[in-house]
């Protein structure tokens, strides 16, 4: 576990981490009434897996989930399941979330950015592993946004390069008018998700 203790700068780790977060996000953001995971994907299995069996002496060792690392707080494992936790209770939190239309409001291939809507929040990738972006346009429903949970966050291993207090207001555009539809412009950082929630109106 030497590369993951949060003394030990490694950029494969970093990267590792970021991914992890937002594949963890978007398989939680775009499911229905269940959360999908993968055998190894869940927390607590920091190493292969490996079932008991007569080759390795019929030893559980690499087929338990170990739990405690959660609780390592000189290892970034505590990171990963602060990050868990944030984004399962906002989801639990979103009365009848499981039951709501996905919108896709956003694709770009060449941009490597996807968001889609659920209700009244818009959940935005972007997969760059190198190109951060500023005041990167998105149509969605008129309105003012608020950022209430992104994986860029210091308690989740990131680096606070996404400012959580700033109300984005929607631009006009005459060509979507008709859609009800405006650009919202926001800052996307390299490697990060973050879920913008409307504001209702005063």
């Amino acid at each position: 576990y030497t590369d993951m203790n949060k003394d030990c700068h490694n950029p494969v780790i970093d990267r590792a981490i970021a991914l992890h977060k937002m594949i963890r996000l978007f398989t939680l953001s775009g499911g229905g009434e269940a959360y999908l995971n993968f055998m190894g994907n869940e927390f607590g299995h920091p190493e292969w897996i490996d079932f008991p069996r007569q080759g390795n002496n019929w030893s559980y060792k690499y087929a338990r989930r170990q739990w405690s690392l959660v609780d390592r707080t000189d290892l970034k494992y505590c990171y990963l399941g602060a990050f868990d936790k944030a984004m399962i209770e906002l989801v639990k939190g979103i009365r009848g979330f499981e039951k709501s239309p996905i919108i896709k409001l956003w694709d770009s291939g060449e941009d490597q950015i996807l968001a889609f809507m659920r209700k009244d929040f818009i959940f935005i990738f972007n997969f760059s592993p190198t190109r951060s972006y500023e005041g990167y346009g998105i149509l969605a429903p008129k309105g003012s946004y608020r950022c209430i949970l992104d994986s860029d966050q210091p308690q989740f291993g990131g680096y606070a390069r996404i400012n959580q207090h700033i109300e984005h207001f929607t631009q006009p555009d005459p060509l979507y008018k008709k859609d009800k539809k405006e650009w919202l412009l926001l800052y996307l950082p390299a490697r990060t998700a973050m879920v913008m929630q409307r504001q209702k109106k005063k």
